[in-house]
């Protein structure tokens, strides 16, 4: 019995490692609108000091940006501005949160947020993260979240965030 338990604390600790902590690098977003077929695309600068800071202030289109201080969600985009508090509304906390756990590796705590179940695999030198929706998405949350690390540093180089709705997010890390 000590010894399975050492083997899953090994095991847990290598996935959070494994983890890229902290990003400062350029990406691109391409946001397709399912009902439509409508496609764009944007590219900005991305900062997530590992905790709970995420900055990503976009070039393209200049002005734009979505960024996470704590609990505040600062949100300017698609011509919509706000600033929200994600302790107040639930939908924002539940965003706030599921990216910050995808971003620092705890894709545990994002899947169980999201009422999903959550699959690793690896491939070609690519580590696969899948959390997939059992049933319905709780207001805000997404029905699926695919993440792609690069086993050689450990470097996630792609996020696609399907939301409820059918809209798909895809980011691209350099």
């Amino acid at each position: 019995m000590k010894h399975i338990t050492l083997i899953i604390i090994a095991m847990l600790f290598s996935v959070s490692a494994f983890a890229q902590q902290i990003f400062d690098t350029e990406f691109t977003q391409t946001k397709l609108l399912k009902i439509s077929g409508k496609t764009t695309e944007k590219a900005g600068h991305l900062v997530f000091d590992g905790n709970d800071h995420l900055s990503m202030i976009y070039s393209e289109p200049e002005g734009e940006y979505f960024i996470i201080e704590g609990n505040q969600v600062k949100i300017n985009m698609d011509g919509k501005k706000a600033d929200l508090d994600a302790n107040k509304v639930k939908m924002v906390g539940l965003q706030r949160s599921t990216l910050l756990n995808c971003l620092s590796g705890n894709w545990e705590q994002a899947a169980e947020d999201n009422n999903a179940d959550l699959t690793v695999t690896e491939d070609k030198g690519f580590r696969n993260v899948l959390i997939k929706a059992k049933g319905k998405v709780p207001r805000g949350g997404y029905s699926s979240v695919e993440l792609t690390y690069r086993l050689s540093d450990g470097m996630m180089i792609k996020m696609v965030l399907e939301e409820a709705i059918g809209t798909i997010n895809t980011y691209e890390i350099k």
